[in-house]
């Protein structure tokens, strides 16, 4: 299952807070695709979730800034 969470509007460190609870609302093996700008938040979104023992599976450039980060759990 993918689910996607757009955090364009939020800062760091709300950036991975955000993340980090849609997260943990996955079960095991199921995606989270975070839509977030480029700068603070695609350096450390993907960063702190690979800290965390998240697997990121890909970091696409969607344009205009915004990035897609696909996790999984």
């Amino acid at each position: 299952m993918n689910t996607v969470l757009d955090i364009t509007k939020e800062h760091c460190p709300m950036t991975f807070v955000k993340t980090k609870l849609a997260l943990s609302k996955l079960e095991k093996g199921d995606r989270l695709e975070v839509l977030l700008t480029q700068g603070e938040p695609l350096d450390n979104v993907p960063r702190s979730c690979e800290e965390q023992g998240y697997r990121v599976i890909s970091i696409e450039d969607m344009g205009q800034g915004i990035f897609k980060v696909t996790i999984e759990k």
